[in-house]
């Protein structure tokens, strides 16, 4: 249902503001990334608020048709299988919309240029055409939607839904069976190469290109909408923002303004302070990691080294309850192995050196999102002109010197942007952080969580924003140098 909702929010809209005109598109184009900013266990509290009993919607449906009580009227329960769905779609859809537009601004002009001098009218050109030619791309975007929602745990258990992941917490914390979650997990796990094999084929022979680079920046043909449709297509396409991002800021923000002294109370400012810690140290090895990983496959060229690279990216793509649960065996096994050591060699128990704290958590974040620093710092060096280095050992430098003093400076906007992204992401990590963290170490993230799982999400309002404003940062960033791009009037 996750897929198939965010197949249809992601292409309608991005085919709404690349073909159309009407008012409002270009705010819109930008403003339809913003539900990135919104973690899917905040949109499940917001929406479980928003459409209760006692909720505004309700509330208005009472009001103007006369209702009394619930069994008055009927009421689609968002606690609910389908439910579940339409908070994980509202929050993820812009994966698919990004990679789709780009695929649309890239190639649609051409392509459907010609197919309506053949006399196709623009729906056609729509289904027959760009659609088939965007499937890649949609693929793609769907791949990391589902890879995300299989990934979920806050909002599957807020609103009742019994998956996976959190089939793999109640089996081990619940029911004491660590084995057993570990069980799950190796399922989950399967999925999880399936949906990557899935990806993988859906492009491997697909390749399409524009016969010039001035192409790109061709204004691409659009309609303009006139009378009743224009009003449509803007609320239309406003509504998948709305859901995705507005509910989250008008609920949270409702409870957080009634309850202002959160912002300071101590256990909040213990939860941010953690998670500054957590998500600065592992943004700095995450970094640190992709620039040692990256350059030893600008020096070795082998094949072996890139992929072994490629596999230390592939940590992404794990769910967070399986890295944790993973994770979990490996260092309990490595504080056993040292405590055996020290026992046998200097007669000093050592206990549990990582199994238990913040270290844990922080290993299992850099793990995951080492491939978002070696992402962003990769672009970043692949514009770069390919002579530098060579200049650099021309003049005597060694190669870690010319990586030094030429490479890194160079490299610094996209060593920043890869910091901030890993930073963002693990200040909003709940599933692996719930199963590594030390007893009484909460962050932002399992601060919402705890009062969630208490039924009293108003009471982490405050952490709630907090973690919604640090998650604007990229996304800001991102809309930004979408709106930035007059050609193609986004």
């Amino acid at each position: 249902m996750v897929a198939v909702a965010t197949t249809a929010a992601g292409v309608a809209s991005a085919w709404m503001v690349v073909a159309y005109e009407f008012p409002l598109r270009r705010t819109l184009a930008w403003a339809l990334v913003l539900p990135l900013a919104v973690p899917s266990y905040l949109a499940a509290y917001a929406f479980g608020e928003f459409f209760e009993y006692s909720g505004p919607v309700q509330g208005l449906v009472r009001s103007l048709f006369g209702f009394q009580t619930a069994r008055d009227y009927w009421f689609p329960d968002i606690r609910s299988t389908p439910g579940c769905a339409l908070v994980l779609a509202s929050v993820l859809y812009p994966y698919v919309y990004l990679t789709t537009r780009i695929v649309f601004l890239m190639q649609g002009r051409n392509i459907a240029d010609v197919a309506r001098t053949l006399g196709a009218r623009p729906a056609k050109v729509f289904w027959r055409v760009l659609l088939p030619v965007a499937r890649p791309a949609i693929v793609a975007g769907v791949a990391l939607v589902l890879m995300e929602t299989i990934n979920d745990i806050g909002a599957a258990e807020y609103l009742g839904v019994r998956t996976l992941t959190v089939a793999v917490y109640q089996t081990w914390l619940a029911r004491g069976s660590l084995e057993g979650g570990a069980q799950i997990a190796l399922i989950m796990l399967i999925l999880v190469f399936a949906i990557l094999g899935a990806e993988y084929w859906a492009r491997q022979k697909r390749r399409f290109h524009t016969g010039r680079a001035t192409h790109m920046k061709a204004h691409p043909p659009r309609v303009a909408l006139k009378g009743f449709w224009g009003p449509l297509a803007t609320f239309l396409t406003a509504l998948p923002v709305l859901s995705g991002f507005g509910v989250p800021v008008y609920v949270f923000g409702d409870y957080a303004s009634r309850r202002l002294d959160q912002f300071t109370s101590p256990d909040l400012v213990n939860a941010f302070l953690n998670s500054v810690m957590t998500a600065g140290c592992t943004a700095l090895l995450t970094v640190t990691l992709a620039i040692f990983l990256l350059n030893a496959v600008r020096l070795s060229r082998s094949r072996g080294v890139t992929v072994t690279v490629r596999l230390a990216s592939i940590g992404y793509a794990l769910p967070g309850g399986i890295l944790g649960l993973g994770l979990l065996f490996v260092l309990a096994r490595f504080d056993n192995g040292v405590d055996a050591f020290f026992r046998q060699y200097f007669d000093h128990s050592t206990g549990l050196l990582l199994t238990g704290s913040a270290a844990g958590v922080i290993i299992a974040c850099s793990i995951r999102f080492v491939a978002l620093a070696e992402g962003a710092i990769r672009s970043g060096l692949e514009k770069l002109p390919g002579h530098l280095d060579e200049a650099a050992r021309s003049l005597g430098r060694t190669p870690a010197q010319s990586a030094a003093s030429v490479l890194l400076p160079l490299l610094k906007p996209a060593i920043l942007t890869a910091a901030v992204l890993v930073f963002v992401d693990t200040t909003k990590e709940l599933s692996a952080t719930i199963l590594l963290r030390p007893f009484g170490f909460s962050t932002l993230a399992t601060h919402v969580y705890e009062n969630a799982s208490r039924s009293a999400p108003q009471e982490g309002a405050a952490a709630a924003i907090v973690i919604i404003l640090t998650a604007l940062v990229p996304v800001l960033l991102l809309s930004g140098a979408l709106a930035k791009d007059r050609e193609a009037s986004l």
